[in-house]
């Protein structure tokens, strides 16, 4: 990485459902870095921020990335940065067609469709499930004769467990076929990904996400999460991410060569990563990985003293800026996403004060308003709030998230 300033403004692009740009612009301001904001939809004020926000186009990419090229003309541009996987493509073929640092389009694209992921890794020689492709409108119950189990349904490209469900015969695999399909029929998607529905055998074990950076290629592994609640199905909620991981250290070394081996085989060379493993007696499993950092709120789960915060590294290493040495700021440290109990519409949230004061907590965040429906998985893809935490060890920042949810008290209305 380079020693000097980067030259030129950092673009961020944010959808305008996203959680992660207050966080990035924060993090901007930190380093001192001119920053601006691309989204899909006209900000307020716009015409008063001095190319500060652009509004573009992230369904057409190519004319999003043309969009890119025009207002780098004005405002010429050191890094392009994709903040969620609906934007993590465009940054990497804008950056391409303005020679920036990025990754090969293509190899992004397969992280964001899980038929191409699985495609890409089969010859890998990582240990893989088996997975085949089947039409949406196709017969539910001829695909069910056809599927082995248990199996896992899942749609191409919708994020946080939408539309992922667990079939172990042929009867629950038709009712998940139809669930994912009426899924598919709401969800603002195109091509492929909206008419295929992906099978793959059900992998068992511990399951475990890893954070990561890359640089040219190489990996440096930011922080490894264990996921202590059991993601069995049919639904794969997430809920607690706990770091450092308390798996063996040989187990450790095992997921990063497998997470290492698996971007060199998609070709991703550059910035942040989020990978998904599943963890048995057979090895280290993928289940995918994805060309950004973690989703959500969850990266205000790591700190890394005075290399700041995950979004301080991310932009620093676009930038090509010197990465400090990285370090976690306390032993452990981790995060709750709080899950949604019901359908309805949340009307009231009582007992956040208290789980604030509890021991090792350090915020409650509920991040759906009041009024508002909530909608379970596999059809909603959204959480209730965050729950952070840290402390000495581990298993204290386990406990107090499990004490601090406990304490909180949802009244939702049926509707």
């Amino acid at each position: 990485m380079s020693d000097g300033l980067a030259t030129g403004r950092l673009l961020l692009l944010v959808p305008t459902t996203s959680y992660r740009i207050g966080d990035f612009l924060d993090a901007a301001e930190r380093l001192g870095v001119e920053v601006a904001v691309g989204s899909d939809q006209r900000q307020v004020l716009e015409q008063y921020s001095e190319g500060r926000t652009v509004t573009l186009d992230f369904k057409n990419v190519e004319w999003g990335v043309a969009q890119i090229e025009t207002y780098s003309r004005d405002y010429p541009l050191a890094a392009i940065v994709g903040v969620d996987d609906e934007t993590t493509v465009i940054a990497a073929k804008a950056s391409q067609a303005l020679s920036l640092p990025h990754n090969a389009p293509e190899s992004v694209a397969a992280t964001g469709n899980k038929h191409r992921f699985r495609t890409c890794l089969a010859n890998s020689g990582l240990p893989a499930p088996r997975f085949t492709l089947f039409p949406v409108d196709d017969d539910p119950e001829r695909a069910a004769r056809d599927s082995f189990y248990p199996a896992v349904l899942k749609p191409l490209a919708l994020s946080a467990s939408r539309g992922v469900i667990r079939a172990n015969d042929p009867v629950q695999f038709a009712a998940a076929f139809r669930r994912i399909r009426a899924i598919l029929e709401k969800a603002d998607i195109r091509g492929e990904a909206a008419s295929h529905i992906q099978v793959e055998e059900y992998v068992p074990g511990d399951e475990v996400a890893l954070e990561g950076l890359l640089d040219d290629g190489r990996l440096t592994v930011l922080a490894l999460f264990d996921k202590p609640d059991r993601l069995e199905g049919p639904y794969f909620e997430e809920t607690i991410y706990v770091t450092p991981s308390r798996l063996p250290g040989h187990v450790q070394g095992a997921i990063a060569a497998t997470v290492s081996r698996a971007v060199a085989t998609l070709g991703l060379r550059e910035g942040p990563i989020h990978a998904e493993m599943r963890i048995n007696d057979k090895g280290v499993w993928l289940i995918e990985v994805a060309a950004r950092s973690i989703g959500g709120l969850c990266s205000r789960a790591l700190h890394f003293g005075a290399a700041g915060r995950l979004e301080d590294l991310i932009l620093r290493q676009a930038l090509g800026l010197p990465v400090p040495i990285i370090e976690l700021d306390r032993p452990a440290t981790g995060v709750m996403m709080i899950p949604i109990p019901a359908a309805g519409v949340l009307r009231r949230v009582d007992g956040i004060e208290a789980a604030r004061a509890l021991a090792d907590i350090e915020d409650v965040t509920i991040s759906i308003p009041l009024g508002e429906t909530l909608v379970p998985v596999p059809e909603g893809n959204r959480y209730l709030g965050f729950i952070f935490a840290r402390s000495d060890t581990p298993e204290a920042v386990e406990a107090a998230l499990r004490a601090a949810h406990g304490e909180l008290e949802f009244t939702i209305e049926p509707g």
